[in-house]
């Protein structure tokens, strides 16, 4: 059987002319925040690590429903990061939408990843006793509303999928501006 690739720890949708995801640009970055956005945290944590019937089908939904929506030119989604710890067991993925609308047309389709995985999630969640609990956290943010700055940073987060602006402090001390186009390092 062959050996599959395994989840990217983070995916990005490309946006044309944008720069290189893992190269340093040198000097200090602001993200375009013309659009809105919305940010959704989601997080699991292993409770009884014996019970590995409850919590393993959980840590797989993940990936099968971010490889979907990666591959799909018209998703919603912007782009998505894999973070693991503070604890073993612990997990939060951060991911970037258009709007929060479009998350929710994603969870409630019914022909996607997520509401199938979802059902089956509740049904067997009733007799885990608390084997993985799980969160989420849903950000919508309007245009203008958010500040994305970078230093000394490969295009991150918002910055990846929305383009850098090279800035400078204000001579008053309060923010930045725009100085000119982006320079890798």
């Amino acid at each position: 059987m062959p050996i599959q690739n395994p989840m990217p720890m983070h995916w990005t949708r490309s946006v044309p002319g944008a720069p290189n995801h893992h190269k340093r640009m040198s000097g200090r970055f602001m993200a375009d925040n013309t659009e809105p956005i919305a940010v959704l945290l989601i997080g699991a944590r292993i409770n009884k690590w014996w019970a590995v019937h409850h919590w393993f089908p959980v840590f797989r939904a993940m990936p099968r429903m971010l490889k979907e929506l990666s591959a799909d030119p018209d998703s919603a989604l912007l782009g998505y990061r894999i973070l693991w710890g503070p604890w073993p067991g612990q997990v939060t993925v951060v991911q970037y939408w258009r709007r929060a609308g479009d998350i929710r047309a994603f969870s409630h389709d019914e022909n996607r990843t997520h509401r199938p995985a979802q059902d089956r999630f509740t049904e067997r969640i009733t007799g885990s006793n608390g084997a993985v609990g799980i969160w989420h956290e849903m950000l919508s943010v309007r245009a203008g509303s958010y500040q994305c700055l970078y230093g000394d940073m490969p295009p991150t987060g918002i910055g990846a999928f929305r383009g850098l602006d090279e800035v400078m402090a204000r001579p008053d001390g309060f923010g930045y501006e725009k100085v000119g186009e982006a320079q890798l390092a």
